[in-house]
């Protein structure tokens, strides 16, 4: 690869127009079928904005009941519901899909891409979302929203006390829609590491895209958590499994740990993206790179792995040694300096400015940001001191930091993402005379709907009532906290008048560069984004090689056309970023959307306990998902294609150099995290329990063990075999290696089954029984989808679609299988060899 233009000449007539009509979006019904992410990121922030609307709505109806005292506007059950709902539905249908929203619609395009590796998943993960989060919404108009908090805390959750199916709705509902996330979080890391255009080195990567890796990393790490949380106290609640209950073993402190396992790192999640924006957005304005690029970079990198060492900074009073508070303790100080290294880099960045520009919008949303964040970020430092902690901790101090940090290090910056990235998106910006008045009213509503909260929470008042006697003398704060929550929506309804008067969404003929940025999101481009896929110089390439957007516009670097008819981009090495190979993209297609459908349908029938309907919503989402992957792998009938300037590549890749085989990597990170959440779970209920630990009595004999260990290394045997017959040509092991290997993994989770059954062991006799269950039952799950993988591919090769050139199925079922071996070794001797020693 050189740095010269690979295609000097002009291209052929009529190559723009066919490129064009290839990616063009679908009209009528099947407009919903889209895959491209210039409109599926349209979507994701549309429905991401209606959720912070309705969000907003529950907070005014709180507000009003607490604006004076001792009213009865609301009822108290209301009241639960509304504070629930508000909670959930900002945290986990709002602030993560808002930030992935933004950037599968920027990243292709900010890579010099045309699409992200993995449309249709795109597509899925959005629909899913949106008919899962809308119809989790209206269970608050039948009297069936979740009224536990958003952090479901049991016991106040379990069925001894919430026996009506609210919780329910709340556990099996946001269970699936964060694997919703996660599968947003792969395609975009892996859209990131292999989709990048020829020459952006990741020391030339956007800052938005360094963080929005990191946040990739965040999101598969910290998520299983709560999904472990999640199916732990549904299955407590459906079949009496004691996790939580303390009697039988349990603790209720289990769910506090993997919640806020997540819940700390989320705080982040929501933060970096924002902050990438903010990095992304200030020298656009300034006219300046950003000051200590690398140091930025390394600034997030600790800020993600420290992150994780914060979940005991929510727990200081529940008795947590004392030990384990000073560390948390600590590590909630050092936080603050990576996050301060961001904040003076910016500062760095206005005051390099070459000359001092008008203020726009963008701007104003971003100092406001400033201030509101760095004092959520002072009031941040006061709660990581335990001593204060105890006095602040519930009250009303901290909801006012939760809102200074989550309000003014997310909306803030995603309100002047709105307003400086309008012009990508739509033919006309927005106002700047609207903005200006969309950004005062929320800056001085917020201030004056928070700030007073802070002193109400030194008052004494808690959280989370939903009355209060007027002796107390928190009326006046509160009547001056309501009134600063309707100048926030004054503000943010101006904003949608804004966007009604301006916004018209068109990617083909928008408002263009008006910041005169000079990255590549702001390239001419179409429905298939760039013209040509372009040879990337430096971190500003639109400022540093003069020409870049016509020569693109022209096709005259690589990629112009659409070779063999089929939408397709550029998979490049993830370090240097060198072209390997062109990425065949699918089309419009249902199967996405309906196995969305299928899939909320599934989750959302369980919680009401309609098992027929909900077994068919599966099933209904297990096809779809098998007709999409079925033609995933196309047949390599191309070896070679001319991408520009006499380089040739191929049109498929098997192996490590993969972009499925990194994704089915980094799926194995998240069935790593959720193997190892399930484990946290079991070691500390032993150490809070070891009396409901068994004799080592029953686990005696090696031979069980031994004897499952020696089964999952036959079954691993099997598929390696497979792969080397395959590598000859030779598939008839394969057909019959493949099945024999299900039958062998079956076995064990079988065997592990019956043999804690027949010592007596029973899942609702304690928390031990309902762990080891769990970990079985873990091994079950993960069984069934490697077995599922294996006899689809066995399917393939009876098809004719499998080969020694055709075996990227094969090898990604080979990643999950010996992952799934590993796994089973693991849990086999943590099982009976933990149980004997322990004994």
């Amino acid at each position: 690869m050189t740095d010269t233009l690979p295609n000097p000449l002009p291209r052929p007539e009529g190559e723009r127009e066919e490129l064009e009509r290839i990616w063009r979006r679908p009209t009528g019904w099947r407009a919903i079928t889209v895959v491209n992410n210039n409109y599926v990121g349209l979507l994701y922030i549309g429905t991401a904005l209606l959720f912070f609307l309705l969000a907003g709505i529950l907070a005014l109806l709180m507000r009003t009941q607490l604006a004076v005292p001792d009213n009865d506007l609301i009822s108290h059950t209301l009241y639960n519901q509304l504070f629930t709902m508000h909670g959930t539905v900002m945290m986990f249908l709002f602030a993560v899909p808002a930030v992935e929203a933004m950037a599968v619609l920027l990243l292709p395009n900010m890579l010099g891409a045309r699409d992200l590796p993995f449309p249709r998943l795109s597509s899925y993960a959005y629909w899913a979302y949106a008919i899962g989060g809308l119809v989790f919404f209206c269970s608050i108009f039948a009297g069936l929203a979740p009224d536990g908090g958003w952090f479901m805390y049991p016991p106040l959750t379990s069925s001894a006390y919430s026996p009506a199916v609210n919780a329910d709705l709340w556990l099996l509902g946001i269970g699936f829609i964060e694997i919703s996330a996660i599968a947003g979080a792969i395609e975009l890391a892996v859209g990131i590491l292999r989709t990048r255009a020829p020459g952006m080195t990741l020391d030339k990567l956007p800052i938005f895209a360094w963080i929005m890796l990191a946040f990739s990393g965040m999101v598969i790490i910290a998520f299983p958590a709560v999904i472990v949380a999640t199916a732990l106290l549904e299955l407590e609640r459906a079949f009496g499994l004691p996790f939580f209950i303390a009697d039988k073993g349990g603790d209720p402190l289990l769910w506090q740990h993997l919640f806020w396992l997540f819940g700390h790192p989320e705080v982040y999640i929501i933060f970096l993206p924002a902050a990438g924006m903010v990095s992304m957005i200030v020298p656009a304005m300034t006219g300046r790179p950003l000051v200590g690029y690398r140091a930025v970079v390394m600034a997030v990198v600790a800020t993600s792995f420290i992150s994780f060492g914060l979940w005991v900074h929510h727990m200081y009073a529940t008795g947590i040694p004392q030990l384990s508070l000073s560390f948390a303790s600590a590590a909630s100080m050092a936080v603050s300096i990576p996050t301060g290294i961001q904040i003076f880099a910016w500062i760095a960045t206005i005051a390099a400015a070459p000359k001092v520009r008008p203020l726009k919008t963008p701007m104003l949303f971003i100092l406001g940001f400033f201030f509101i964040f760095v004092l959520g970020g002072l009031t941040g430092v006061m709660v990581a001191v335990i001593p204060f902690d105890w006095q602040a901790h519930d009250t009303y101090f901290i909801v006012a930091h939760l809102h200074y940090v989550l309000v003014g290090g997310m909306v803030f910056p995603l309100f002047a993402a709105f307003y400086y990235w309008m012009p990508f998106v739509s033919r006309r910006p927005l106002s700047e005379r609207l903005g200006r008045w969309a950004f005062w009213l929320m800056f001085v509503g917020f201030n004056v709907s928070f700030f007073p909260m802070h002193l109400t929470g030194l008052a004494g008042m808690p959280r989370r009532v939903y009355t209060y006697a007027d002796s107390y003398g928190w009326g006046m704060l509160n009547m001056v906290s309501t009134i600063g929550a309707y100048v926030i929506a004054a503000g943010v309804l101006v904003f949608l008048i804004d966007l009604a008067r301006n916004c018209r969404p068109s990617v083909a003929s928008n408002a263009g560069n008006v910041w005169q940025a000079g990255t590549l999101e702001w390239l001419p481009g179409g429905s298939a984004g760039p013209r040509s896929v372009p040879i990337v110089q430096s971190r500003e390439p639109l400022w540093d090689q003069p020409g870049l957007a016509a020569d693109v516009d022209a096709g005259r670097y690589y990629l112009p056309g659409a070779p063999g008819g089929w939408r397709s981009t550029l998979v490049t090495s993830a370090i240097e970023a060198r072209p390997q190979y062109v990425l065949r993209l699918p089309g419009p297609g249902w199967p996405p959307v309906l196995a969305a459908l299928g899939t909320a349908g599934f989750f959302l029938l369980l919680t009401v306990k309609l098992m027929v309907p909900a077994a068919l919503f599966g099933a209904l989402a297990l096809a779809m998902i098998l007709r999409w992957l079925w033609d995933a792998d196309p047949a390599p009938d191309q070896a070679a294609v001319d991408v520009g300037g006499g380089l040739r590549l191929p049109m498929s890749c098997t192996g490590s150099s993969s972009h499925s085989w990194w994704a089915m990597v980094m799926l194995i990170m998240v069935c790593a995290s959720i193997f190892a959440s399930l484990l946290f779970a079991y070691f500390f209920l032993w150490t809070v329990s070891p009396e409901a630990w068994p004799d080592a009595g029953p686990f005696g004999a090696w031979s069980r063990p031994l004897g499952s260990s020696a089964l999952l290394i036959a079954g691993s045997a099997c598929i390696w075999a497979g792969s080397r017959a395959l590598r000859r040509g030779r598939q008839s092991w394969l057909r019959v290696g493949l099945p024999a290997g299900c039958a062998l993994l079956a076995a064990v989770v079988a065997r592990e089954m019956l043999a804690h059954w027949h010592m007596g062991l029973r899942p609702q006799d304690s928390a031990y029984a309902a762990a080891v269950y769990a970990i079985i039952g873990l091994q079950g799950v993960l069984t069934l989808a490697a077995a599922s993988m294996a006899l689809f591919t066995t399917a393939r090769s009876w098809a004719g679609r499998l080969g020694p050139a055709r075996r990227a199925c094969y090898d990604n079922t080979s990643v999950l299988w010996h992952y799934t071996v590993v796994q089973g070794l693991i849990a086999t001797w943590v099982l009976h060899g933990f149980a004997q020693w322990t004994g």
